[in-house]
């Protein structure tokens, strides 16, 4: 079961991977700090996806399933605090800021992929 859910994962990220290229070449056609900034809101999204699957996957022991919440928990939390420091560095050190490009990508790699997990998970 532990690996079938991590090839599963690793599926996921590569389809977020993907949607972050794509997203961000869309960008490129509004300029090139949409663009820019349409690959850090994708890059955000898929990295922290990446540090959470890890944390879960890579930690999991099946002789504790009652662990495996806390990993969850611990996964989510540590998934949430790097979204919020990327999102910071980005409003603090990018300027001029396109909030657009960047939480727009960051919720369409975000969302999209895991919608169409059962497609891409096989």
């Amino acid at each position: 079961m532990h690996d079938l859910d991590a090839r599963r994962a690793k599926r996921i990220l590569v389809a977020q991977l993907v949607a972050t290229l794509i997203v961000s070449l869309f960008g490129l056609l509004f300029g090139p700090r949409e663009g820019l900034f349409a690959l850090i809101g994708g890059l955000t999204a898929t990295i922290a996806n990446g540090l959470f699957a890890y944390w879960v996957f890579g930690r999991y022991r099946a002789a504790e399933p009652g662990r495996l919440v806390s990993q969850f928990y611990g996964g989510e939390l540590l998934k949430l605090v790097f979204i919020g420091i990327a999102f910071a560095l980005a409003i603090v050190w990018m300027e001029p800021l396109r909030p657009l490009a960047l939480f727009g990508a960051f919720f369409v790699v975000q969302v999209l992929p895991p919608l169409l997990a059962n497609r891409i998970a096989g």
